[in-house]
């Protein structure tokens, strides 16, 4: 298909936070025991609850990889024995003002044919698990960066640019309170860590009753809620297996990758199983940056779950699914198979950019799409993702 004869909306862009992004709100009482700077060796790192991060091996982001250079890595088209020469020649943050200000963002998006966007954090993905021993200060965190957000970017800037503010439901009032302040300023979409959720009286799935009053204000509002990757806290998962627990982007760990845990599969299997979308049926999910590998496999457990104990689900799980959780596939997944389990109309467009793993040019998204016709392309490639932008109400 012809990339100048469609526009498209594109589910997974990111910015790269600007070095304040966590602190220039932040609450002085909390700076020590959630984010602050600190100079190691020479070089700025950020410390995280009182721990060098390495979620992000440069979260200065200058220099900055190119963007879509691990293109044939993630396609396993090549092998890589050093991370760092898989990068080649990096760039200067000064060379590329639309990573850090939303107007250079949208002269950049209509060069790149993009009518609009879900806007990511980078860095910000990753902060949740750093800071979950400490809960007042990780709800001071995020309270910190989503005044940033509106701030710097906007939650629905000129109807093109939609940044998503994160939400930790560690605490439900400080979770209410969130979006409140996310709905005044005219969000339409939120991003939660694709995760059990860690609160003062343990361990919970996002989709227990003692969220309800969150999610009614979520159902009501008609906004979309996205579970994008990052560090999704399977501590306990790697440690089982003798493997560090500490997170670093783009470290290989063969056994992590092939561990049969799924953090996006055991939260959307929370999230139905927990009858979260019988409850408050107006709810969307789009799982973001998660693949779609997972989609078939999760699927199929429900339809045995629901054949063995029908009476444990108001409705076939399957079917509740393909209702209210839209999928943005990576480019190399099976495209076509994730159209016959959850339809063309759930299936979204991301491109990861500007990111290293992700496309260099976003509408080369297309080149994947082989086999579907001319209409399911404009679904995919725009009409999905600007319809969860839409008020849903």
């Amino acid at each position: 298909m012809d990339q100048s004869s469609l526009k498209g909306f594109d589910c997974d862009h990111h910015y790269y936070e600007a070095e304040d992004a966590f602190i220039r709100y932040m609450d002085p009482a909390m700076m020590q025991r959630a984010m602050q700077w600190v100079n190691v060796n020479g070089k700025k790192r950020l410390m995280v609850g009182g721990k060098v991060n390495r979620f992000i091996p440069n979260p200065t982001f200058d220099p900055i990889a190119r963007p879509g250079c691990l293109d044939d890595y993630f396609r396993g088209k090549v092998s890589v024995t050093d991370m760092r020469d898989a990068f080649g020649e990096l760039e200067s943050l000064s060379d590329r003002p639309e990573y850090r200000n939303r107007d250079a963002k949208l002269d950049l998006l209509t060069k790149q044919n993009l009518d609009g966007c879900l806007l990511f954090p980078t860095l910000g993905v990753g902060m949740e698990s750093a800071l979950e021993n400490d809960l007042p200060a990780l709800q001071a965190a995020f309270s910190a960066f989503n005044r940033w957000l509106a701030e710097d970017w906007g939650f629905s800037y000129k109807d093109r640019l939609f940044a998503a503010p994160y939400i930790t439901l560690s605490n439900v009032q400080h979770a209410i309170s969130e979006l409140e302040f996310a709905i005044d300023n005219n969000v339409r979409v939120i991003n939660f860590r694709a995760s059990a959720v860690t609160t003062a009286d343990g361990q919970k799935s996002p989709a227990d009753p003692i969220f309800d009053d969150f999610w009614k204000r979520v159902n009501d509002a008609g906004i979309t809620a996205a579970f994008h990757a990052g560090d999704a806290a399977y501590d306990f998962l790697f440690a089982h297996w003798g493997l560090s627990t500490e997170f670093e982007a783009f470290r290989y760990d063969p056994l992590k990758r092939l561990l049969n845990y799924s953090n996006i599969a055991d939260t959307v299997a929370a999230l139905i199983s927990g009858g979260l979308f019988n409850r408050f049926p107006n709810i969307r999910v789009c799982t973001i940056e998660n693949g779609s590998d997972w989609v078939g496999g999760l699927l199929r457990r429900f339809s045995k779950a629901y054949k063995q104990a029908g009476y444990a689900f108001v409705e076939d799980p399957v079917k509740t699914f393909q209702n209210h959780i839209w999928v943005a596939p990576y480019y190399e997944d099976d495209l076509m198979e994730l159209r016959e389990l959850i339809g063309v109309d759930h299936i979204l467009f991301g491109s990861d950019y500007p990111h290293a793993e992700g496309l260099a040019s976003p509408m080369d998204f297309l080149d994947d799409l082989s086999g579907f016709s001319s209409h399911e392309i404009q679904q995919i490639m725009y009409e999905n993702g600007r319809s969860l932008v839409t008020l849903n109400t």
